[in-house]
């Protein structure tokens, strides 16, 4: 808490902190879709790679709001599931 204090927004310790958060969340993202478990391990590739492509269309024409992003991407995995018959 301290040093956080101390610490400018554009300093090099936090774009640094920033950058490795954001590897993580995409690490995470990536075994998802890659390595699933449960319902999204009979899932096809196609689709999972399909909604996290449209979820982030959606992201970027939503002025980078990630609710718009999250939402797109869960509606077509779920519609895909569901029309696929899971």
């Amino acid at each position: 808490m301290l040093a956080g204090k101390r610490l400018r927004d554009d300093s090099e310790a936090l774009n640094w902190v920033r950058a490795v958060a954001t590897a993580l969340v995409a690490a995470v993202i990536a075994k998802l879709i890659l390595y699933p478990t449960g319902v999204l391990a009979q899932s096809p590739l196609w689709l999972r790679v399909g909604a996290v492509t449209v979820g982030a269309i959606a992201f970027f024409l939503a002025r980078q709001k990630p609710v718009a992003g999250i939402a797109t991407a869960i509606a077509v995995l779920a519609f895909g599931l569901w029309w696929l018959g899971f």
